[in-house]
């Protein structure tokens, strides 16, 4: 990138989150590109193309003993990439701007719970949480990091460390290995143990879905923060948002699904919200 250019994206962004300064409080919608700097990789790239293997659907999951085999398999790999990230500097600005007053609401399409670990108080966890298991047939609910431990000693053979970490806390592994694989059942009932999150094709509750709507009802704007949006779950917001005259601001160096109906600051998380704590120092 040219100085010029660098220095256009730089001013435009200034621009708008001085803008953003004069809609504030706001609802935050988060996604997976303000956990980048954690080394927790995003689903997709700039352009929004789907960068991971296909991701395992709510009904694949309830009605496949083998699709839950991956998924656990998977998952024993990837979870302490997710169980040991840290807060990004995104995380810890959103939590600073929250205390001061210029967040209202975090509403976070992640599973992995760094808001809370950086000190965000309200935060409702849109897709579900993945430090929590629940029972599908007692409803049970267990730490995940317990879980860990059942899968770590009916599966010796397999070493986390060995593989890459996924942004929903599994990891690739060849088919052979996943064959493999024992999964551990509820020990309460000996029922199918499955993680605390909406699975794609899966829905939120009804509750949680109205909860983040009359939050955004009491809310000067939205902000959405390093998502592309190409999910309806999350592009929803911007639907209400317009609907309700609310002004829309993007910080996303990507393309989004809201790109035409926002105004967009294209830097990363870390920086956009790092400048939005100076304006309003």
């Amino acid at each position: 990138m040219d100085s010029a250019m660098h220095s256009a994206i730089e001013s435009k962004s200034s621009d708008t989150l001085r803008r953003l300064v004069g809609h504030l409080p706001c609802l935050a919608l988060t996604g997976a590109g303000i956990s980048a700097g954690t080394g927790i990789p995003t689903y997709r790239d700039r352009r929004g193309r789907w960068l991971r293997s296909d991701p395992i659907k709510h009904q694949e999951f309830i009605r496949d003993a083998a699709k839950r085999q991956r998924y656990w398999g998977r998952s024993m790999v990837g979870w302490p990439g997710v169980r040991d990230a840290l807060p990004a500097p995104a995380h810890r600005s959103i939590a600073r701007l929250q205390a001061r007053g210029a967040v209202a609401q975090i509403v976070t399409q992640n599973v992995d719970r760094l808001h809370q670990r950086a000190g965000a108080q309200a935060v409702t966890d849109l897709h579900g949480r993945l430090d929590r298991v629940l029972c599908l047939d007692c409803g049970d609910n267990s730490c995940r990091e317990y879980l860990q431990g059942r899968l770590e000693s009916l599966n010796p053979w397999l070493r986390p460390a060995l593989h890459e970490a996924r942004p929903d806390g599994d990891a690739d592994l060849p088919d052979h290995t996943i064959e493999a694989v024992r999964v551990p059942d509820c020990e309460r009932c000996g029922g199918t143990l499955m993680p605390d999150v909406v699975f794609f094709g899966g829905s939120i509750p009804a509750a949680r879905v109205d909860a983040c709507r009359a939050a955004l009802q009491d809310a000067q704007s939205l902000l959405v923060i390093g998502s592309s949006l190409t999910v309806y779950s999350g592009f929803r917001f911007c639907r209400w948002a317009e609907a309700a005259g609310l002004p829309i601001f993007l910080i996303n160096p990507g393309q989004s699904r809201a790109d035409a109906i926002a105004e967009k600051c294209p830097l990363d998380a870390d920086l956009a919200l790092a400048h939005l704590e100076e304006l309003i120092a």
